[in-house]
């Protein structure tokens, strides 16, 4: 039985500040080995070592030397410097590209420490040997730190993508400007000024933001792990398990310093078959349930997110409106580029709290994440019906 008391008391008792790679962030590993331990199944804990570099200084990287580069082209000056300095900012963006690939192998910058944590549960026992042969896995992720931001995520948002759009703007009157109707170079250096404003200001935005330890973390994502805890404690019981699925119940770390837990823990099911694999990833829930199913939806994808829509306990699923992804992304979003099947599960009505003081407990609806597991279970136990 899902009981919502329970999950407000797992949700209050990891709202504290937990910034990846801090003892704050060991605070909370340390306490969810215990509870974990508690529960008489065999633990594993996955340390890793990360690099700041991806997470936080790259994306600067990035942002500042496409605007320098503007600059040059839209002031189109004439100096001999420029095209030396385009080319060493050019190597530079391609050179931190290729070694972005694979950030959770960099070792620049600051280096800290994190570790993922994971439990197993077995089909019924009548299933189990036939189930070693299938071969048929569900994950569940949360993520255990948390992070505080100067700005808020819907400014950092927002700030991405007037630089995005007003980047766009720019290189096509670079283009006319300079080379196709040089004619007109002052007519269009006067359509481009408002762009070029807006994108100094987005840049500007971009370069002070900046990661510090001052969230709770209740919705990001204190919530997402008290679901996973909960369906762990509800799949303990024998009665209540699925016949047909091992179940994984995957704690990562650093997930808000550039995924680095979920891309470590790729590592551990890398060579798994894909089809063997379904995850769900629990990603900041308080007052709406969105779902995330990703794009070109596989058969089980499709299955499992219409069981959610006409789910018979009355709860409101909203899909996912976003088109572009903008800014870092979830354990969720990794998967999927990795090319497993998934649902991700989240709210975007909860974003103007969300890496900021206001994340608190009281922002969450501990009724709406009972109900969420709930129809989870009721959702799982039909499928699991269908082999």
């Amino acid at each position: 039985m899902i009981d919502e008391s329970r999950i407000e008391e797992t949700v209050k008792a990891i709202s504290f500040p937990r910034l990846s790679g801090t003892a704050d962030e060991r605070k909370i590993l340390t306490l969810m080995s215990k509870k974990l331990s508690m529960l008489n199944l065999d633990l594993h804990i996955q340390d890793f070592e990360f690099s700041t570099f991806f997470g936080r200084s790259y994306p600067k990287i990035g942002f500042l030397f496409g605007f320098v580069l503007i600059v040059f082209f839209y002031l189109n000056f004439e100096s001999i410097l420029i095209p030396v300095l385009s080319l060493i900012i050019l190597i530079t963006l391609i050179s931190t590209f290729l070694i972005t690939r694979n950030p959770e192998n960099i070792r620049l910058k600051r280096i800290l420490s994190s570790a993922n944590i994971y439990v197993k549960i077995l089909p019924s026992e009548e299933k189990q040997e036939e189930q070693d042969t299938n071969n048929l896995n569900i994950f569940f992720f949360s993520h255990l730190d948390s992070k505080g931001q100067r700005f808020s995520i819907l400014a950092r948002i927002r700030a991405i993508r007037v630089w995005a759009f007003t980047s766009l703007i720019l290189v096509v009157i670079i283009i006319l400007k300079n080379y196709l109707f040089i004619q007109l170079a002052l007519l269009f250096y006067g359509i481009g000024l408002i762009p070029f404003i807006l994108n100094l200001i987005a840049t500007i935005l971009i370069l002070f933001n900046t990661s510090n330890n001052l969230s709770d973390g209740a919705i990001d994502d204190a919530s997402g792990i008290s679901c996973v805890f909960e369906l762990l404690n509800h799949y303990l019981e024998p009665e209540s398990r699925l016949k047909n699925f091992n179940l994984f119940f995957i704690f990562t770390g650093a997930e808000e310093c550039g995924t680095m837990g979920i891309r470590n823990f790729y590592k551990l099911i890398k060579d798994l078959s894909k089809e063997s694999i379904f995850f769900f990833n629990f990603d900041s829930i308080a007052e709406s349930i969105y779902l995330f199913p990703g794009k070109n939806h596989s058969n089980r994808v499709k299955t499992l997110y219409k069981m959610f829509l006409s789910n018979k306990m009355g709860l409101e699923i909203k899909s996912n409106p976003k088109k572009i992804y903008f800014g870092s992304h979830s354990d969720g979003y990794y998967m999927k580029r990795m090319g497993f099947d998934g649902i991700g599960i989240g709210d975007m009505d909860c974003y103007k709290y969300i890496h900021s003081i206001n994340d608190t407990p009281d922002r969450v609806n501990y009724s709406l994440l009972k109900k969420l597991c709930e129809v989870i279970i009721d959702v799982l136990d039909s499928y699991d019906k269908q082999f």
